[in-house]
């Protein structure tokens, strides 16, 4: 039976035209072609569904929410609803989209040269050229200020030394934007695959994001030219306001990861048959079904208002915070008492909501733990600072 999406508080409603039509074109996408494929690549090496991204791209699904250089300009809700669906198939799927446009496009958009611009931006749209972002080091991941990658005038030109860990699409990408120190701060360089002193080697042995690739990148004396650093950003604001847009896609991503856990558990409920009655009919799952239901509603609400903030220019750091926060640690939440409503049928790939809760896992830690927000949105209430 098709997927049938939780909206109590008629959400619905809320949404245009276009956003509905943006969303529902996404669903299909998902139910056709990445659901069937995705568990058997899992099974196989752990690998990303490659083929797919022609049709991603021909979707507009790369850089999603820019404007100009082939992009969509989708407004901010409708590029939520975009996260919610790729995530309800998997979090790899969104973590694939999210970084090409959110990490990557991004920046370039933003900061970028307007040479940069019409190099790599048209490309990726088109999905001919995957990039990574390379923030995390081995040693920094809270705390990307205290990073050891640097990168050293030389001529002309830049050397970069220094190692980055946890980099989704590392391996497979043409351009990894990499974040190193220089004499001026923190500052964005555009690093194409092949050069000289530049290695991805892909991270094996993961429980979580299995559908996603993850890599380690090592750069030994790798010569980047002046064109291309970005030019209009130095310091924390440039990989911060990057991760800002990932976080906010994974507001939405989140509550789709919950809508297919629900989905999954309700439908179990009403056909499962234990002491000869449906599964649905006794008090214990009837809770915890009105438990997810009211969670997801909630954060599907929270998720809405963020994005028509985002649309309305009044977005603060720390709203998109408390989203990521809330929305991992209930869709989390979700997917474990799915999968304990399934019994030992949850812990099969027949069944979503074991993937779903271990990549959630994952999820809850990247773009900034729960603890980190926790602390940021803390920060904000009080004007205490609890980091360090």
């Amino acid at each position: 039976m098709p997927f049938e999406a939780l909206d109590f508080y008629r959400i619905e409603d809320e949404l245009s035209s276009e956003e509905r039509i943006i969303r529902d074109t996404v669903r299909d996408f998902v139910e056709k072609e990445f659901l069937p494929c995705v568990v058997d690549h899992i099974r196989q090496d752990g690998s990303f569904p490659m083929e797919l991204v022609p049709k991603m791209a021909q979707l507009g699904l790369f850089g999603a929410s820019l404007e100009g250089y082939g992009c969509a300009g989708m407004n901010a809700v409708a590029y939520g609803l975009v996260m919610q669906e790729l995530e309800r198939g998997d979090s790899g799927l969104r973590s694939f989209a999210s970084v090409q446009g959110g990490l990557v496009m991004f920046p370039i958009h933003a900061y970028g040269s307007e040479e940069q611009k019409q190099r790599w931006l048209p490309a990726m749209a088109r999905g001919e050229v995957i990039g990574c972002f390379g923030l995390t080091e081995p040693d920094f991941g809270s705390n990307p200020e205290g990073m050891r990658t640097k990168a050293v005038r030389r001529g002309e030109g830049w050397v970069l030394n220094g190692t980055k860990r946890w980099i989704t699409n590392g391996s497979i990408a043409d351009v990894a934007l990499i974040w190193a120190q220089t004499d001026d701060g923190i500052q964005g360089f555009l690093v194409e695959a092949g050069a000289p002193g530049f290695e991805a080697r892909d991270m094996k042995g993961k429980f979580s994001l299995r559908a996603s690739i993850t890599s380690e990148l090592y750069l030994h004396d790798t010569p980047v030219p002046d064109g291309q650093r970005l030019p209009a950003v130095t310091g924390l604001k440039g990989p911060l306001s990057c991760l800002n847009q990932a976080r906010y896609g994974i507001a939405w991503g989140a509550v789709g990861a919950a809508l297919a856990c629900f989905d999954e558990a309700l439908r179990y409920s009403r056909e499962r048959v234990v002491f000869e009655r449906p599964l649905g009919s006794f008090q214990l799952p009837q809770q915890k079904l009105a438990w997810m239901a009211t969670e997801i509603t909630k954060a599907q609400l929270l998720a809405l208002r963020l994005g028509r903030l985002k649309d309305e220019g009044k977005l603060h750091h720390a709203m998109v915070s408390m989203a990521k926060m809330n929305n991992v640690d209930v869709a989390l939440q979700i997917a474990r008492l799915a999968r304990d409503m399934l019994g030992a049928n949850g812990i099969v790939d027949d069944y979503c909501a074991m993937r779903h809760m271990m990549n959630l896992e994952t999820v809850r830690t990247y773009e900034g733990t729960h603890d980190i927000h926790t602390l940021i949105l803390g920060r904000e209430l009080t004007g205490f600072n609890a980091l360090f």
